[in-house]
């Protein structure tokens, strides 16, 4: 009796399901074990609270570089210092008062910007650049 080619492909790709199953399978005393020590990170230069000479040093050097970053791409650097140097110095501020350990010394020991700096960042600019007054639009509403 001749065998269809279909027939034969099937019995070969189950053989061989079946061969990599079987060889997949191992006992757990011999399976290499993955020793990999984990030490955790040392964070020397800050204690458990960030003190109040850190965060000064953290402002400082945080309105620097912002007022820098700023200045560099401005097209009049001259009249906009003043300014860029009182926005950066709010959020600077904004961001300094709860500022942890960890994102101090990713800032100024390890010069790092980590994502938690990034969104107090965002915060901060939002909360320092929106327009404190709202437009006087409020009296048309009552006009018919």
């Amino acid at each position: 009796m001749k065998k269809h080619p279909f027939v034969k492909n099937v019995c070969v790709g189950l053989s061989l399901i079946s061969v990599l199953l079987v060889a997949g399978c191992s006992d757990e005393k011999t399976a290499p074990k993955n020793s990999v020590e984990k030490t955790p990170i040392s964070h020397t230069l800050l204690g458990t609270s960030t003190t109040a000479s850190d965060k000064q040093k953290f402002e400082q050097t945080f309105e620097n570089q912002c007022v820098q970053r700023e200045l560099k791409n401005s097209a009049n650097p001259d009249n906009d210092k003043e300014r860029v140097s009182k926005a950066c110095s709010c959020i600077a501020t904004f961001m300094m008062k709860d500022l942890t350990p960890i994102e101090a010394e990713k800032f100024l020991v390890e010069h790092e910007n980590v994502q938690s700096l990034t969104i107090k960042y965002e915060n901060a600019a939002y909360h320092c650049l929106q327009q404190k007054t709202p437009p006087p639009a409020a009296h048309l509403f009552s006009k018919p």
